[in-house]
């Protein structure tokens, strides 16, 4: 159990998520707060300005518009207040402080934050994307195999998210001493549009990343995909266990509406697209080409399925990495409200 602790101490996890955007007029209580009657209950709910968080962002961009997804199906007494977070440890502290209820994450944070509380305080409650993940190096690079990333510098979003976890297992298996700081390869955790600078520069020689930053690394800085993980869980729908024993009911509403977006989002891919383009403009000030944000669609399946199964894969990767060295009893982690 220390050794997980030492992984969360050294991932960033932060108190204070990277942006808040409350769609609410005026502060509304949080569930089980109390409060006027009149006053709507404040649903709070984190994802990341990723592709991989389709269903976030088009109900986010909904929610701008008037036209919440969630908001309708939850009924007139929820308010959703939106959180952007960048990375999936910072997310699951969020959690951890009671500042958000629910949060679209990364399977490893979420597994890593059901460690730390020893079952406590995390439950995955649907699944949302699957696939976007991939490792990528130079074109014109001397990257041809394996072997070839001796002595090299492979960039990750963040110590300790799904793809640090999946780098770092990977160069274990083709027979790299890894360690946090050093090792045969250079393993450094950093946030996505830094790496794409770099990888630009040439100051690393590869990134493992996710969508829409491996298209944009392939368009923009000359990459080419060497492994792609494109049956691998990338993004789980998470609730606090303490809003799930208060408030089952709004959670059982709230899986069953995003379940139901996930399948408008894959019977409507132009529209479901035109609303994660706009949703990310606004949270990133930038527009996203179409070309990237379709090369990041087509590597993407979007489910609300979940299985334990997978999970059980990232804690033996995990294991791999020296990043867990306990037993984990994954019982209690999945809990799909009924």
């Amino acid at each position: 159990m220390n050794a997980i602790r030492g992984l969360l101490v050294l991932a960033g996890f932060a108190l204070v998520p990277a942006g808040c955007d409350r769609e609410a007029a005026g502060p509304a209580p949080a569930p089980g707060s109390g409060g006027p009657q009149n006053r709507p209950i404040a649903l709070r709910v984190g994802h990341f300005p990723n592709v991989t968080h389709a269903q976030a962002l088009v109900a986010h961009a909904r929610s701008r518009m008037g036209e919440g997804w969630f908001e309708r199906r939850l009924g007139a007494g929820v308010a959703i207040e939106w959180s952007i977070y960048n990375a999936g440890p910072s997310a699951m502290e969020a959690v951890f402080a009671n500042s958000i209820d629910l949060t679209y994450v990364g399977p490893s944070p979420a597994l890593n934050a059901y460690v730390k509380s020893r079952g406590e305080e995390i439950r995955i409650i649907a699944g949302a994307a699957v696939g976007g993940a991939a490792l990528v190096v130079r074109k014109d690079g001397p990257i041809r195999a394996p072997a070839d990333f001796r002595g090299k510098k492979v960039a990750t979003p963040q110590l300790g998210n799904t793809q640090d976890v999946a780098c770092r297992a990977w160069l274990i298996a083709h027979g790299f001493k890894v360690t946090q700081l050093s090792g045969d390869v250079s393993v450094v955790p950093t946030s996505n549009p830094d790496q794409l600078n770099l990888f630009r520069s040439g100051s690393i020689d590869a990134v493992w990343t996710v969508e829409p930053w491996v298209s944009r690394l392939e368009v923009e800085a000359g990459g080419r995909i060497f492994l792609e993980e494109s049956e691998t869980v990338t993004t789980v729908l998470v609730a606090s266990a303490r809003f799930l024993g208060r408030h089952r009911e709004l959670a059982r509403k709230f899986a069953e509406a995003h379940a139901e977006l996930t399948e408008w989002i894959r019977a409507n891919p132009a529209e479901a697209q035109r609303l994660v383009e706009a949703e990310l403009k606004e949270e990133t000030t930038r527009p996203l080409p179409q070309e990237i944000l379709s090369r990041s669609w087509n590597r993407l399946k979007f489910t609300s399925e979940i299985r334990i199964e997978p999970l059980e894969t990232f804690v033996i990767a995990a294991k791999t990495v020296g990043f867990l060295r306990d037993e984990v009893d994954l019982s209690r982690l999945v809990e799909v409200p009924r």
